[in-house]
């Protein structure tokens, strides 16, 4: 059955739809808003109750409103029968329905008016309309003429209705006159009017509201209707009657599209009326309508779905996107388990597992296994070859470590480095009689630690240099100390034994207090004495390194994927990041994939440390490789693979876990951290931006300038980076008002000019020394001076002398030290500061002073203070500034 919408029903009652909806409730039909749908049966009971209109007048209105539609030519016809058509209708608008009527009569009524509507449709449709158009008309007449009980009535009277309906002005008129403010008293129909009713309102729903019917039985009405009215345009007939032949064919189109657009014929009228929004605004507004109505489905995802595999820590908002659930719910959910976050606040583990839980999801703790990636697996015994050993030189600072190298390599290190120390760590492949030898130089400054450390941590072998006129200095028992924790043997050096002031005696004594015993005394440490200027003992210390390297049998496997380490690394301007590397095991060729820290990339290029291009390089090999795709640390693990794809899987876990890390070191705000952060605020900061050529003198800078920070002035390093200056770096410095540390990097004429024209200061240097030297000036001058209390003298008010326009003067006796003119003094009155001022008048009988002496009469003037007393004492001073200064 055929259903109509509320909201259609109210605009065919003229009512809208609030009021229409009331007066449902009041008939106690249910419904739930506008859009509820209504069958034939109830929308027949509304209308009875609302408008009571006999059966008889709906029909003739119904005929009338179609055939005005319809819009025909006029034909000349004779007056009197449209007259006489015309007169019936007009007392019937005037006088009150009967409360009953005859159901023979009714019968009648509607016969004859189903005819009028057959007859009309066919002289409606032109010539030229298909066989198919007409046959679905006959189809519809058909039907209703088969639920009519009286078909022989309709036939004799049909020549009879065609003469009258044939006039359209006749027709325009009674349209006129039949309005829709006709009051008529509402009737209850009798049961055998209902289904006559109800089939009369099929009729004429697809008249009216085409569009809105959407059910199998009524579609063929729709089409007869549809074509008088695209048939009706007029100029466009040819083209509609060619897309109606397409509708019939294909029933899908017919119902979505041709409906709708039948709906815009029939109700173009009205929406010009309120402004005509188009077809697509019907479209929205329709379709939003419809999906207001359906409620949204709530879907419970698989338990394998709710189970999700994360790392130890998980930012919130990462986790509530994994789950599907807004980072605001968690939150609230957080605050009643107890716990304040933020979105981006990194919970860990076991919070996680409590917030999820609460919606009914399961957390495991998944790490990325880089082992099984990475495919590290045990090396065939059968397989191992003998490899060269790394021998680390270690030292204090200028005890001869680089020269003692340079005497082996047969080179001069130590002329390249500035100001005669090392200040990078260097590797080295040395052939000597008895095999190859690989040396690590370490720098001896302090600020070093940490490339020391790192020297150890991938050495076979230390040989502890010692001068032997200097003795055991701080940097060799570090030495000593990183050797011991690596767990690696040593052999000292003790060098420069040419000078006079040599005494190799006093350095083994001081050494064996530090642990190590020499083997001339029962220990088991090994002593050379070497003069690396005279080329003493060079030989006898080579073959005792190679002497303990073979009793600690070094072996590795060249056949297998590279391992190795990053001693320094750095970023060329023309090569981009390059890393000096230390292979363990294995062996690294070009075009290899490799992971280095969190970077990854391939060996491009392979050099070694006399800077001659390599194919590959074995087990203890130092080669330096371009191709990485950024700047590793010094000391990161460098691991070659088999395919590219994994290298960049690990790179992209790694990045991963230090960004979380990072985001946990941000905790919650406490009321101590407020109190540090209050006093920080007081705490002057000194922003440092620091740029060098390898990232192991960054290390270094960092180390040594951090640990300047005092109470007053504290070190930021805001940036620090390897490679030359670009224009970030001078942008970031004029932000943050920072100073450029250069080291060893020089700018472009460029960059120069950018820094001018920002005012940025820019220094650079090729010794720390000297770095951390104006450092620590730029920190003092930071630093607010001190000012202490120097007493002058003091004097005793014997007499007071009253001088108009001067004031009061005091007549003194000076008891101790002198009075001077200017400078600050205070009235004390029983030894109680009555003022503190200043001394604006000084004279001795009638001359005016500077200065005068103990023992001698002045008058004394007090600036702005003439409440002096007989026995009050003036007290004369000076504040002195004092410098503050670094503690060393």
């Amino acid at each position: 059955m055929a259903k109509i919408r509320i909201y259609e029903l109210a605009r065919d009652l003229n009512m809208t739809n609030k009021v229409l909806l009331e007066k449902l409730r009041n008939m106690n039909i249910e419904v739930k808003s506008h859009m509820s749908s209504l069958d034939d049966e109830v929308t027949a009971r509304i209308k009875t109750n609302l408008l009571g209109t006999p059966e008889k007048e709906i029909e003739e209105t119904r005929i009338k409103s179609t055939i005005i539609r319809r819009r025909r030519k006029p034909v000349p016809i004779e007056p009197v029968r449209v007259e006489t058509d015309v007169e019936p209708v007009q007392p019937k608008e005037k006088e009150l329905p009967p409360k009953k009527e005859p159901e023979e009569q009714l019968k009648k009524d509607v016969s004859e008016r189903v005819v009028e509507d057959k007859e009309a449709a066919k002289k409606d449709v032109p010539e030229k309309v298909d066989a198919a158009d007409k046959g679905v008309e006959q189809t519809v007449l058909a039907k209703k003429k088969h639920k009519i009980e009286k078909p022989a009535v309709s036939k004799r009277k049909k020549p009879a209705v065609l003469k009258k309906l044939k006039p359209k002005r006749a027709v325009k008129k009674v349209k006129k006159d039949i309005s829709a403010k006709i009051i008529k008293l509402p009737i209850t129909p009798p049961p055998e009017k209902k289904a006559l009713k109800i089939e009369k309102d099929r009729v004429k729903k697809p008249i009216k509201k085409v569009a809105k019917i959407s059910t199998p039985e009524e579609v063929a009405p729709e089409s007869v209707d549809l074509q008088k009215d695209l048939i009706s345009k007029g100029k466009k007939k040819k083209k509609w009657i060619k897309k109606l032949d397409e509708a019939v064919r294909d029933k899908k189109f017919f119902k979505k599209k041709i409906s709708f657009r039948k709906k815009e014929v029939v109700e173009g009228a009205d929406l010009y009326a309120k402004g005509h929004r188009g077809r697509k605004g019907r479209k929205i507004a329709k379709t939003k309508a419809a999906v207001s109505q359906q409620k949204p489905l709530i879907t419970i995802p698989k338990a394998i779905k709710r189970r999700i595999k994360i790392d130890d820590t998980i930012a919130l908002s990462d986790l509530a996107k994994r789950m599907g659930i807004k980072a605001g719910e968690m939150i609230k959910k957080l605050m009643d388990l107890g716990v304040m976050a933020t979105v981006n606040q990194t919970l860990d583990f076991d919070t996680a597992v409590l917030v999820a839980a609460e919606f009914d999801y399961e957390l495991e703790k998944a790490s990325f296994e880089e082992e099984t990636v990475l495919h590290v697996v045990k090396d065939d015994p059968d397989k191992l070859i003998t490899r060269p050993p790394v021998v680390t030189i270690m030292g204090h600072v200028d005890h001869g470590k680089t020269s003692l190298l340079d005497v082996i390599r047969k080179t001069k290190v130590t002329e390249n480095e500035a100001g005669g120390i090392t200040q990078h760590i260097g590797a080295y492949h040395v052939s000597t009689d008895k095999g190859p030898i690989i040396f690590l130089d370490t720098p001896g400054h302090e600020a070093f630690t940490k490339m020391r450390a790192r020297g150890a941590k991938v050495t076979d072998l230390v040989i502890l240099v010692v001068a032997a006129d200097d003795g055991v200095m701080p940097q060799t028992i570090e030495a000593i100390n990183h050797s011991r924790a690596a767990k690696v043997p040593i052999i000292v050096a003790i060098n420069k034994i040419d000078k006079q002031n040599a005494d190799p005696e006093r350095v083994q004594r001081e050494l064996a207090d530090a642990g190590l015993v020499p083997e001339d005394w029962g220990g088991d440490t090994i002593f050379v004495q070497v003069s690396a200027k005279e080329n003493r003992g060079i030989d006898e210390l080579l073959e005792m390194a190679l002497l303990q390297t073979e009793i600690l049998e070094l072996k590795a496997n060249p056949d297998r994927l590279a391992m190795g380490y990053v001693v320094e690394a750095k970023l060329d301007s023309g090569r981009g990041a390059v890393a000096t590397v230390l292979i363990k095991h294995g062996t690294l060729k070009i075009n290899d994939p490799v992971v280095c820290g969190i970077h990854y990339g391939k060996t491009r290029a392979l050099l070694n440390d006399r800077g001659m291009h390599v194919t590959s390089a074995g087990p203890s090999i130092p080669v330096e490789i371009i191709g990485l795709s950024g700047v590793p640390n010094a000391g990161d693990d460098l691991i070659s693979l088999a395919d590219e794809k994994n290298a960049k899987q690990v790179s992209a876990h790694r990045i991963q876990k230090q960004r979380s890390k990072e985001l946990a070191k941000t905790s919650r705000l406490s009321l101590e951290k407020l109190y540090e952060q209050m006093q920080k605020s007081k705490v002057k900061d000194l922003n440092l931006i620091i740029k060098a050529d390898v990232h192991g003198s960054i290390e270094a800078l960092e180390g040594a300038l951090t640990k300047l920070s005092n109470e007053e002035v504290r070190i930021n390093v805001v940036h620090s980076a390897t490679g030359t200056l670009t224009e970030s770096d001078i942008s970031l410095a004029t932000v943050s008002d920072a100073i450029i540390i250069g080291f060893n990097v020089r700018p472009t004429s460029k960059i120069q000019m950018l820094a001018h024209e920002e005012n940025v200061d820019i220094r650079f240097y090729d010794i720390i020394y000297n770095v951390i030297k104006d450092v620590k000036d730029a920190i003092v001058g930071m630093m607010s001076s001190t000012f202490e209390e120097r007493i002058l003298g003091r004097a005793e008010i014997r007499e007071v002398f009253h001088v108009p326009k001067v004031g009061a003067i005091a007549g003194c006796y000076v008891t101790e030290g002198k009075i001077e003119r200017g400078q600050l003094a205070r009235v004390l009155r029983d030894w109680v500061v009555c003022y503190d001022g200043k001394i604006s008048s000084l004279r001795h009988f009638k001359d005016d002073i500077k200065e005068i002496q103990s023992g001698y009469e002045c008058g004394i003037g007090i600036e702005k203070y003439n409440d002096i007393k007989i026995g009050d004492i003036i007290e004369c001073y000076y504040l002195e500034e004092i410098k503050p200064e670094l503690e060393q």
